[in-house]
């Protein structure tokens, strides 16, 4: 199922609960186990996870070592550094928890998945594999102190576990889904689920983990559990909130599988299919088929230049169970053999060595990475101070005869680009500058002259925050102050917004109501204000969504103008809908293969509709894409400066060359006030 959506996501929408299925299966084993033998002392909590260590460790560096130096090999440089800091942490077996606060970042949501994001579920496994021996070992020792049956304690013990996670699962999915799908409290519960399914049966049938049905039973069991996978599969998708209870769905569907446990004799249920050699073999190497598909997915679509087509699907699906046949003969099914479980030691020195060798590999790519960039940071300072005519913006003015620009030197570097962000997204005198979802807080940041008489308010989303540098030049020359009011993509127009709960919505609308009337107490001497609708009002498509959203301006315009304070909007800018720095990369010298059309690029804003409707000087807006786009068309890179560091946003290099036109609409709204 994950292989299938991961290969072509049209064709199963919810295949990703193949995950889930999974948690169970892996809780129902290794609880089962654990029954027989429940560990209550160091030694055997050695020999368990010394166990695990072998069963999984070896493909699973394996695998992570081969990515790390295909990456290299394939991908373009802008991921070299991403996919180290990944292939680092999915060593050490926490890469899901990077990736929860990634999740949350939306900056970081247009970033490109990496080649080892998949060993997110691995590292919930090997949480898990880490906690339930200590838990079962515990209850197990305090059933003894206490006198008190085992099994009972241990159904109190772990269905409590199951319950709190379940529950946990339900909130958090509800108030941050973007993490609650990587996090570890919110998956225990599937892996319990399979636990307690595994204690149930023995102490049913004390002696097996299969239980006592009849075949009408595991017929109608088996089959009513397959369906409710499939369904999930079927009808779930990515805008699924997940996974809280709606995870219960495939969850409950593999207990009940496991539970009816289907026979190769039984007709009429699935067991018969189960059976079929080329089932049962896809089954012994599922691990790691699971752990070479997405890599190979990922570097196919970097090594042909575009997205997987029949024919390459076809390909890497064929590669995926060579390659998983040959590491379950040659590497899986040797470590678990006798010879080499009786060297208890070894296995942790081995296991030791062997993740420091890809820990090590990785922090070597990163310090790569990062000495390069230091090299870049030092050439795009001395541009910065004396670019001249043909750096940057610039390079777009009338009758301006720049050559083009070589790869080589194009600044900032497109690994550098990423990262050649505003200052507003650092944090400031130890405090953070971004509302973030789902709450979205009050949080603001100064700049500039902090003593100054002028203060300039920046108000709006992250298309507001990309103007800072501009400012802070303007700041520097002028004297002035510059204080944010800037929130994750939440635009400043008073309307219910379309964020992945309710409750984030509500949040957004009470920012931008809060926001405006301390803007109106705080009285700046203007207000610059810009945003990019990146998400639809509630109840409408994007289309219907803009007279929404214009009616949602005037009551922010009607607040600051009430309180006399002039506004500058900054027309909304092109948005490519590209990785631009990953594109250049991808293409090099002929990098002009990432340019777009100025109609396909500029996104509506309603905003303008509504200042030129007031007709009040008071409220004003300056329009610059003559400075990013050409007449027909948006180029990636202008005067040698990459235009953008993500999908949408404006690098912080390119907006300090802008500042010069941005310069006299401010000045203009300033010299207005003061006259009045």
């Amino acid at each position: 199922m994950v292989v299938t959506f991961h290969l072509h996501p049209s064709a199963l929408p919810g295949g990703y609960v193949g995950v889930d299925v999974f948690f169970v299966i892996s809780g129902f084993l290794i609880t089962a186990h654990l029954l027989g033998r429940p560990p209550t002392s160091p030694a055997d909590l050695a020999s368990f996870w010394g166990r695990r260590i072998r069963r999984l460790l070896p493909a699973s560096l394996l695998v992570l070592a081969a990515t790390l130096a295909a990456v290299r090999l394939v991908a373009p440089a802008t991921e070299w550094e991403p996919d180290a800091h990944e292939a680092r942490a999915a060593a050490l077996y926490v890469v899901n928890w990077s990736l929860a606060r990634q999740a949350v970042d939306y900056l970081a949501q247009d970033a490109l998945p990496t080649a080892v994001q998949h060993y997110w579920s691995l590292s919930v496994e090997e949480q898990f594999y880490f906690v339930w021996p200590l838990l079962i070992g515990l209850v197990a020792l305090v059933a003894r102190r206490l006198r008190v049956p085992m099994g009972a304690a241990l159904a109190v013990a772990l269905g409590s576990v199951v319950a709190l996670s379940f529950a946990y699962s339900i909130s958090k999915t509800a108030s941050d889904p973007a993490a609650a799908y990587f996090v570890t409290p919110t998956r225990i519960w599937e892996l319990g689920c399979g636990g307690l399914l595994a204690l149930a049966v023995s102490r049913a049938r004390p002696r097996t983990t299969q239980p006592a049905l009849s075949r009408a039973a595991r017929t109608a069991g088996s089959w009513i559990g397959l369906a409710m996978i499939v369904a999930a599969g079927v009808l779930y998708s990515g805008a699924t909130a997940f996974p809280g209870y709606q995870a219960a769905l495939p969850v409950l569907g593999a207990v009940l599988v496991i539970l009816c446990s289907p026979q190769r004799n039984d007709r009429g249920t699935p067991g018969p299919f189960l059976a079929l050699p080329p089932v049962r073999w896809l089954g012994d190497v599922s691990y790691s088929v699971y752990l070479w598909h997405w890599p190979l997915i990922v570097l196919a679509g970097y090594a042909i230049g575009h997205e997987l087509r029949p024919t390459g699907i076809v390909a890497v699906l064929a590669l995926t169970l060579v390659l998983a046949a040959l590491t379950e003969r040659f590497v899986e099914r040797p470590f678990r053999s006798p010879r080499i479980a009786r060297h208890g030691l070894r296995t942790y020195v081995l296991a030791g060595a062997a993740m420091t060798v890809v820990v090590a590999a990785a922090t070597a790519q990163i310090r790569d990475v990062q000495q390069l960039d230091q090299q870049a940071r030092v050439a795009l300072a001395h541009s910065l101070h004396d670019g001249g005519r043909c750096f940057g913006a610039p390079a777009l003015d009338p009758g301006q005869a720049c050559k083009p620009v070589a790869y080589h030197d194009l600044l900032p570097t497109p690994v550098l680009a990423p990262d050649d962000r505003s200052a507003a997204y650092q944090d400031v005198g130890g405090r953070q500058c971004w509302s973030n979802p789902p709450s979205f807080p009050t949080r603001t940041c100064a700049f500039g002259e902090r003593r100054s008489d002028v203060t300039i308010a920046l108000v709006g989303n992250s298309h507001a925050g990309q103007w800072l540098p501009a400012l802070q030049v303007l700041a520097r020359e002028h004297g002035w102050r510059v204080e944010t009011y800037l929130a994750s993509q939440c635009a400043s127009s008073d309307v219910l917004q379309t964020f992945r709960t309710e409750a984030g919505s509500a949040a957004c609308q009470q920012w931008v109501q809060r926001t405006a009337e301390d803007v109106a107490r705080a009285k700046p001497a203007l207000v610059v204000m810009s945003n990019r609708i990146s998400v639809t009002a509630v109840g409408h498509d994007l289309e219907g969504s803009q007279p929404v959203y214009a009616d949602g301006y005037t009551r922010v315009l009607d607040t600051l103008l009430g309180a006399d304070i002039p506004v500058l909007a900054i027309r909304d800018t092109p948005a490519p809908g590209i990785q631009v720095p990953t594109c250049i990369a991808e293409h090099g010298d002929d990098y002009e293969a990432c340019d777009g059309t100025r109609e396909g690029w500029l996104p509506a804003d309603p905003v303008v509709g509504v200042i030129e409707g007031l007709h009040d000087e008071r409220a004003r807006v300056v329009d610059l894409t003559d400075h990013i786009c050409g007449p027909t068309a948006c180029r990636a890179v202008n005067g040698g400066v990459i235009t953008y560091f993500d999908t949408t946003h404006l690098t912080a290099t390119y907006v300090h060359t802008l500042a010069p036109y941005l310069e006299p609409s401010v000045l203009a709204m300033l010299e207005r006030q003061e006259t009045t």
